[in-house]
């Protein structure tokens, strides 16, 4: 098959959406917390589900996958609170549900006070718009706040790191039986940023590549659990050299479930988002790793610089905002190196050898 590239990070199927994936040629899509679910009874219906399944279907794009449930669904679980049997009950809901649609992959997180930026407006390559963090400015506060997935109430309380290692054992134990008896596969985002420090009260645990090796024995080998791969906050742990270990890591392994292709320049505790190609590892290097380690699956453009005239970044949730100049550049960017390298499936697909 080929890696493929989908349409990712998307927050609504409409029109909009449709009609810029047709122009950019792609035949998949990944959907974010997507406005398009409901969910008011705390988890995603085999209805609901079914039903953007076959709009995507209708719209020549394969659900390729989901990520990321609301906070309302998620928050206890994540911070181990009063509620949360109750939160993992509905979640195993949804995977069932998941299952029954058609839809094998979901993607979660686990921050409790979700990602930390500390500037959404710094200026990047020709004035372009991109995000950055620096540890130094944290105490300010979460500068992406009021992103939908921020959880709008403060914790109750510091949740040190071994209490959110054992708040996510607790998670995998009672959803990672279901998921397999559905056949969906849940893919954990790591933590960004990856910092070693609390941020809003909360440790960031999946912050290197040996913490992400963890959560794979914690797994304890399930073929219902992977990794989303960011790159972009892989890359603020270490450079290339933490890309390059935790591909060699999960992908012999088979524990790449998909792969959010972004990158920045400088690693924690500062750095800043970029174009493609100007940030800390060789976007054309990865890619052949990740064909060498066994990756055949799909990629997604993830977080992208706002050109000039796009309406904003990260923050921006709108169909407008989405189809922006800095997504197709991404996009297309991405669509040459896998044409180029032969690894798109095409007449001059090759097989990679594995990385040393």
């Amino acid at each position: 098959m080929g890696i493929r590239l989908s349409m990712g990070h998307v927050e609504r199927l409409d029109d909009t959406v449709i009609t810029f994936a047709r122009q950019l040629g792609l035949r998949g899509i990944q959907l974010h917390a997507p406005a398009d679910l409901p969910g008011r009874d705390g988890y995603w219906t085999t209805a609901e589900l079914r039903a953007l399944n076959e709009r995507c279907e209708a719209a020549g794009l394969a659900l390729d996958g989901l990520e990321n449930v609301p906070a309302a669904h998620f928050s206890r679980i994540q911070r181990g609170e009063s509620g949360r049997d109750q939160q993992i009950e509905n979640y195993q809901r949804t995977v069932r549900n998941l299952g029954e649609a058609g839809i094998g992959l979901l993607g979660y997180n686990f921050l409790p006070t979700f990602v930390w930026r500390t500037d959404m407006s710094v200026t990047g390559r020709g004035g372009a718009g991109v995000t950055a963090f620096d540890l130094a400015d944290a105490a300010a506060g979460n500068a992406l706040a009021s992103y939908k997935l921020t959880p709008g109430d403060a914790l109750a309380g510091p949740i040190s790191a071994a209490q959110m290692w054992d708040n996510h054992r607790y998670f995998l134990d009672a959803v990672l039986p279901v998921a397999e008896e559905a056949g969906v596969r849940l893919a954990l985002h790591p933590d960004d940023p990856p910092v070693d420090v609390p941020l809003g009260g909360a440790c960031h645990i999946f912050n290197s590549p040996q913490a992400l090796a963890d959560a794979y024995l914690a797994a304890r080998g399930s073929p219902a659990w992977g990794i989303d791969l960011c790159l972009g906050t892989v890359s603020e742990m270490g450079g290339e050299p933490a890309v390059n270990e935790v591909i060699d890591f999960f992908g012999p392994r088979g524990g790449i479930c998909y792969v959010h292709f972004r990158d920045v320049q400088g690693v924690v505790p500062s750095f800043r988002e970029c174009f493609l190609g100007e940030g800390n590892y060789n976007p054309a290097a990865v890619l052949r790793r990740l064909a060498g380690a066994g990756f055949d699956g799909f990629l997604i453009d993830d977080h992208v610089p706002a050109m000039i005239g796009d309406p904003g970044t990260f923050g921006d949730t709108s169909s407008e905002a989405y189809c922006s100049r800095g997504r197709a550049h991404a996009i297309g960017y991405l669509q040459g190196l896998l044409r180029a390298l032969g690894l798109d499936g095409g007449p001059q697909a090759k097989a990679w050898p594995s990385p040393r």
